[in-house]
């Protein structure tokens, strides 16, 4: 296939961390072929179907919720969080500092200045394990972008459109990367197979039907091509040991693209992948009753309140809470010997705590929907999306009593694991504790410590009342399903997302960014992570690599 555009650089990957380094590059005036295998339906990737959170520290939001938040409390708490203790974790951990430096000092504006712009009350996701110097956000750090992903992908598409439009910019979409073509240690171009066209809809897979072939050279090649989330068979090779065994089902939380192919294909060349173990799924997912791609699963980002049991219908302890420590609570649920666990709850927590996440699960924020805002805040119901999961999604049961609700839970996995008498008497303990303004039950402390935050206040946090009081029901359960999502480790990087090779050397002309990169060197997160922080290392990797190239080639 002839070559007629010899660009400055290649992008692999059209999602958000390729957009972000092809604006970078442009911006100086380099000229970028950004190819992806999906068409251009798909623009933006994965980031699209995001909540489209941004983890900022010190931003003007925080300061007008009265958060006091700095620099060295975000890296206490980031590094409490990440637990680098690897000889590989050298350039992750040095990743690390520079974004967390990068979320207090430069990327408010930087997001400002490409057009996002953020919802008034600040999140607080990823409460912790309980310690000042451990895992989880001392403060609310999570800020949602009005237009959720859309918005923030919207962003800098527009960027890369005006660039397009200037002859800087083309796009080579239906165009799957199988291969790299190096002379010595050093990446010159890259080879393929044009697929068919597929008009399918955003997210739903299309065919992989070769109609051609293609190889292209230029000067640089940038990976951006995401992760493994739907890729399960990946998934489960390299579970990790410590999360205990790997799920037999879970629930699909990012399109069937994400299929992590060119993992393989990099490592034929000697790319360093490092980290394989570290990986970021949920524990609150959903089948979605309206699925989009394969397996769709939705997850819940939960309040503090709902009542967590596990298979057989035991409490979960401190610190696995709604909200609070999602791989310990994966790796508690996994070594309970089952794949899934249970909610149990009135209608006043879900009114006030449920969200779902995903920009098409929330029209009011998406779309700027002040009227539709104001119906999840202040009306009888929960938003209207959760009430459509509540009648038709398959995991929710709706009671007007525990015993009928637990006997309906035994229905729906058939192995009746779970004794109403023991549910009971569980939840009875815990309500007697509202009788009195302290208590033992650390839920319930966790409870009115964050209700003092004004943002749980007023949007997040039910009022603590008593779950078997029929004043507060009806009673809702719902089986929580193990949710695939995010890489955290990928290929090693220098901080200029330069690819090291199995040796330790730079491969002249390769760089890697975005989840790819495990976000940046291979892992900034380390083995958790502090949520919002994806997206924004999506940006902050596109935008280092992106402007070494603009600035050196």
């Amino acid at each position: 296939m002839e070559q007629h555009f010899f660009p400055d650089a290649i992008i692999i990957g059209h999602g958000l961390a390729g957009l972000v380094a092809a604006f970078e590059m442009t911006k100086k005036s380099k000229t970028v072929l950004i190819l992806d295998q999906e068409g251009e339906t798909n623009l933006g990737g994965q980031a699209f179907w995001s909540l489209g959170g941004l983890f900022l520290v010190n931003s003007p939001e925080q300061r007008r919720m009265g958060i006091k938040d700095s620099f060295e409390l975000a890296w206490q708490d980031w590094i409490g969080t990440a637990g680098f203790d690897r000889k590989e974790d050298y350039y992750p951990r040095e990743w690390a500092k520079a974004y967390v430096k990068f979320a207090t000092e430069e990327k408010y504006q930087y997001v400002k200045e490409a057009g996002v712009r953020f919802f008034p009350i600040v999140g607080w996701a990823e409460r912790g394990d309980g310690m000042a110097n451990g895992h989880g956000n001392s403060v609310p750090r999570f800020h949602v972008s009005w237009g959720t992903g859309t918005g923030i992908v919207k962003a800098f598409v527009e960027k890369v459109k005006v660039a397009q439009k200037k002859g800087l910019v083309q796009f080579g979409f239906r165009h799957r990367v199988t291969g790299f073509i190096k002379e010595n240690n050093k990446v010159i171009g890259i080879m393929g197979d044009i697929l068919d066209a597929d008009e399918k809809l955003r997210g739903e897979k299309t065919n992989r039907k070769v109609i051609d072939q293609f190889q292209y050279f230029a000067n640089n090649i940038v990976i951006a091509s995401g992760g493994i989330g739907a890729n399960h068979q990946l998934i489960q090779q390299n579970w990790p040991e410590r999360l205990g065994a790997p799920p037999q089902t879970m629930v699909t939380g990012v399109p069937d693209y994400v299929d992590g192919n060119l993992i393989n294909i990099a490592e034929k060349i000697g790319v360093h992948f490092i980290n394989k173990d570290r990986m970021w799924h949920y524990t609150e997912g959903l089948q979605n009753w309206n699925p989009i791609w394969s397996n769709h699963g939705i997850r819940i980002l939960p309040g503090p309140s709902s009542i967590w049991l596990d298979a057989k219908g035991k409490r979960l302890p401190a610190p696995f809470l709604p909200g609070f420590d999602t791989l310990g609570t994966l790796e508690y649920i996994m070594k309970s010997g089952y794949d899934y666990s249970w909610f149990i709850l009135t209608q006043k927590i879900i009114k006030k705590e449920f969200a779902l996440s995903g920009s098409e699960q929330n029209p009011d924020i998406t779309n700027r929907d002040y009227k539709l805002l104001l119906k999840r805040v202040f009306g009888k119901k929960a938003s209207e999306p959760i009430e459509k999961f509540k009648s038709d999604g398959k995991d929710f049961i709706v009671s007007d009593n525990l015993k009928d609700l637990v006997d309906k839970m035994n229905i729906l996995f058939g192995e009746n694991l779970l004794n109403y008498e023991y549910i009971h008497q569980q939840i009875l303990a815990r309500d007697r504790e509202l009788d009195n303004p302290f208590s033992k039950d650390a839920q319930i402390n966790y409870i009115r410590s964050t209700r003092k935050y004004l943002g749980d206040k007023l949007v997040r946090t039910a009022k603590l009342h008593k779950i078997l009081d029929p004043k507060n029901g009806p009673l809702i359960a719902v089986k929580l399903h193990i949710l695939t999502r995010k890489t955290l480790g990928g290929i090693e990087t220098d901080l200029n997302g330069r690819v090291f090779d199995t040796e330790g050397n730079l491969i002249e002309g390769l760089f890697a960014a975005g989840e790819a990169s495990g976000f940046g060197g291979g892992g900034m997160h380390g083995y958790r992570a502090l949520e919002g922080t994806f997206l924004g290392g999506c940006i902050f990797s596109g935008k280092k690599a992106g402007e070494f190239i603009a600035n050196n080639y």
